[in-house]
């Protein structure tokens, strides 16, 4: 994971959300955003998107967050593709769960915009050292 963080792999369920994040994380963060629905969704992307993070929603209807990383750990593309979840469930009990699951780190929801890029940055830079 030496390398720069540039392209994310967003699975987020909530269309307003989503929006919100993948306009942040491109014109704040100047990352390249796949975004996806739902879990089957990216499951169909993931063997393209060539992504270096994968950034998921917890909550989701169907496939939730940790059922998605564990299908996407299945595809060899995404086999050790870094991944931090979106929650609103931050219990440090729950934040421990996400990560023995795999996770790099847990962010809350609901997330500040305008840091939203900064604190995907700095768990990435954290995750390298």
């Amino acid at each position: 994971m030496s390398r720069e963080l540039k392209r994310i792999l967003y699975v987020e369920d909530d269309a307003s959300i989503r929006t919100i994040a993948v306009t942040v994380l491109e014109a704040v963060g100047g990352f390249t955003v796949i975004a996806c629905s739902s879990g089957k969704e990216a499951l169909a992307a993931a063997p393209g998107a060539n992504a270096d993070l994968i950034l998921l929603d917890v909550m989701m209807p169907e496939m939730d967050g940790p059922a998605t990383l564990a299908a996407l750990r299945a595809i060899p593309e995404t086999t050790r593709t870094p991944a931090i979840f979106m929650t609103a469930k931050i219990q440090a009990s729950e934040v421990l769960h996400y990560k023995n699951l795999g996770a790099l780190e847990v962010v809350a929801k609901p997330f500040d915009p305008m840091t939203l890029s900064a604190q995907i940055g700095e768990i990435w830079r954290r995750s390298v050292a």
